[in-house]
């Protein structure tokens, strides 16, 4: 009920980070994918990937304009013969400012990649799906969908919509054979907290002190969680959050 040999997935955000490891774990596990980045190093990693033997596909795409997310979304469509079997939303980026000062071009932007580009892929997604009764729609939540995080109120805003987002969303299409679930990771060594992972700052000995696992997560850490669910392992789940955090959110 894990096998997922075969099938179809795209994967935003996965040049780096918890995008990458996702998109690798799905690979290994036989999917063909089109993966996503802003930038012409999505195809250096595409070719990565398909050295280690796997199929993949790169587009470049930058979801903080809104057509680039239709016409990205149509393109990894594309390159993958026009079928879809999964989806894996886990681009987003970050602006820390305390909320009275946090600027609005800020918290557009913010808002238009994190929540409604989301949405958009989610709709576009599920319009392929449906005409075949079958799809696996992930996406990225995060610890600040129980907390309020601090200095990150648009992205906390976002994360807090994505939370909802699926639920409702598992509502409007589990009986009709789609899945939406989303992963909350933990604190993870990635590039989007860079400023935290300092040894030195008072943050960082607070938060890992924290975590049961002694220790920040890492993409490969992503990569069970991700499988399962874009798998028959989980046909019966429909919107859940399930928190990969090395018992963070338990302690």
């Amino acid at each position: 009920m894990f096998n997922i040999q075969g099938k179809k997935a795209i994967v935003t955000g996965e040049t780096r980070g918890l995008g990458y490891g996702m998109a690798e774990g799905l690979m290994e596990a036989g999917c063909e994918g089109a993966i996503v980045g802003t930038s012409d190093k999505v195809y250096e990693v595409a070719e990565g990937f398909c050295a280690n033997g796997y199929k993949c596909h790169g587009v470049k795409a930058d979801f903080a304009i809104r057509e680039n997310v239709y016409v990205g979304f149509r393109e990894c469509l594309d390159k993958l013969g026009g079928d879809l079997d999964i989806i894996v939303n886990a681009h987003g980026i970050q602006r820390r400012h305390s909320a009275e000062v946090f600027p609005l071009e800020d918290w557009d932007a913010v808002i238009n990649v994190n929540l409604n580009s989301v949405f958009i892929l989610c709709q576009e997604a599920e319009m392929v799906m449906l005409k075949k009764g079958y799809g696996k729609i992930i996406n990225i939540a995060s610890m600040v969908s129980w907390f309020g995080g601090q200095t990150v109120p648009a992205y906390t805003a976002a994360k807090g919509g994505v939370t909802q987002m699926t639920k409702e969303m598992s509502n409007d299409w589990i009986a009709r054979g789609i899945n939406v679930n989303a992963i909350a990771p933990g604190y993870m060594a990635t590039e989007m907290n860079t400023a935290l992972l300092n040894p030195e700052n008072p943050r960082y000995r607070e938060i890992t002190n924290r975590i049961p696992a002694n220790r920040w997560g890492t993409g490969d850490d992503m990569k069970g969680t991700c499988i399962f669910l874009a798998s028959h392992a989980s046909d019966y789940l429909g919107g859940a959050i399930i928190p990969v955090d090395g018992g963070y959110l338990v302690k």
